[in-house]
């Protein structure tokens, strides 16, 4: 498991990070639908979903530069 943290691995550390928050964005698309049909109010701070979305956004275009522009 640690080997993700060495240099030279098989995993892309960006790919990974963009899809965690990925599924936190999901969940709290989920956890929203879920308390609209409860009739209750879902508050989440607009900066914060904005991070996850630049997050995403950042982690995986680096990704895709990286893969198809070389390193």
């Amino acid at each position: 498991m640690w080997n993700i943290f060495k240099n030279d691995n098989e995993w892309n550390e960006k790919t990974v990070v963009g899809f965690i928050a990925f599924v936190v964005m999901v969940l709290f698309a989920a956890t929203d639908l879920i308390t609209g049909y409860t009739g209750k109010d879902l508050v989440i701070n607009e900066t914060i979903y904005d991070s996850f979305t630049w997050v995403v956004i950042g982690c995986f275009g680096i990704a895709g530069v990286e893969k198809f522009a070389g390193k």
